[in-house]
């Protein structure tokens, strides 16, 4: 008899599968489960961006309001409006604390008032002489500063430091900051959870494969890394693609807003793209640890030790 050792020489054994591929996939579930990451993190990276430029905006506008005062001159016998106005400013410059006054003209406080008023409505109304004083960020000049600076330079006039109505509106943007935080760390918590849970589902469809690689004499902490490896990589991957789209389209708001972003409402900043680069990594090492968890659940059950407890 013909030996097909002979004809063919030694008979060598297939080389075994590599270790990856040790776990059945499921790709349309897993697919599923990309698409599903991807756009919890797309979600979370949009609410990340939003919750920084709202903290942004909310501290703009109560610098702008701690920076500046307006003062409403009243001009003496015999002197035009706009001439009180300019002795204003002038006596006001000087004075620490003040950056820069500048008397307002008709035409400015017209521009002004014409979206609330109407410009018809302002032809025949007497408009008040407004002085603009930008304050030091670092020592703004007070209300009682500035005041008495103008009475000793002759001038009657009321200062407005905006003090009145200034703690409802830096009260309105610590608010608005802690609902844009609070939304961000929601969104994050939802897909966190949504990633987890879609883990565990994943490690329980495939208790069968647990048991059938426990029983062939895998160790528990192989099958452990199996499920590690898959699942991290496949939320790295979909991490990475909700995040890339995310910084793709805030580039695109940036790029066309100009200087303040979109809008001026909620500024956006190139830096503040930053924070979308550890969203795969997050993503991956939650995936990872839900799937050790999940697994190491699943081996107790069956008896196969105390792996991922």
């Amino acid at each position: 008899m013909i030996r097909w050792s002979t004809l063919f020489g030694p008979v060598e054994a297939a080389p075994a599968p590599p270790e990856r591929d040790l776990l059945p996939r499921d790709g349309a579930g897993e697919r599923w489960l990309g698409g599903v990451i991807a756009v919890l993190c797309f979600v979370a990276c949009l609410a990340g961006l939003g919750a920084l430029s709202a903290e942004r905006a909310a501290g703009g506008w109560a610098r702008e309001l701690r920076g500046e005062a307006t003062v409403q001159v009243r001009p003496g016998v015999g002197e035009t409006g706009d001439a009180a106005a300019a002795r204003a400013a002038e006596a006001l410059a000087g004075v620490a604390g003040v950056e820069e006054a500048a008397a307002m003209d008709r035409a400015t406080a017209e521009k002004l008032l014409t979206p609330w008023m109407g410009e018809a409505a302002l032809e025949d109304i007497p408009l008040p002489h407004l002085v603009t004083v930008r304050l030091d960020q670092d020592a703004p000049a007070s209300a009682l500063v500035l005041g008495r600076a103008l009475a000793e330079a002759g001038i009657d006039a009321t200062v407005d430091d905006h003090s009145l109505w200034r703690g409802e509106v830096e009260r309105s943007a610590a608010t608005v900051t802690l609902l844009a935080i609070a939304a961000f760390l929601a969104v994050a918590g939802a897909t966190a959870a949504a990633i987890i849970h879609a883990v565990r589902a994943g490690v329980e469809a495939r208790r069968s494969v647990i048991e059938t690689l426990s029983l062939s004499g895998a160790t528990d902490d192989a099958i452990v890394g199996l499920f590690q490896l898959r699942f991290a990589r496949l939320a790295l991957v979909g991490g990475a693609a909700g995040a890339g789209v995310a910084l793709a389209l805030a580039a695109l708001v940036r790029f066309l807003g100009g200087g303040e972003g979109l809008t001026p409402a909620l500024p956006l900043a190139w830096s503040d793209l930053l924070i979308l680069s550890p969203t795969p990594m997050v993503a991956a090492t939650v995936a990872l640890v839900a799937a050790r968890l999940a697994a190491g659940r699943a081996l107790s059950r069956l008896g196969g030790g105390d792996a991922g407890r």
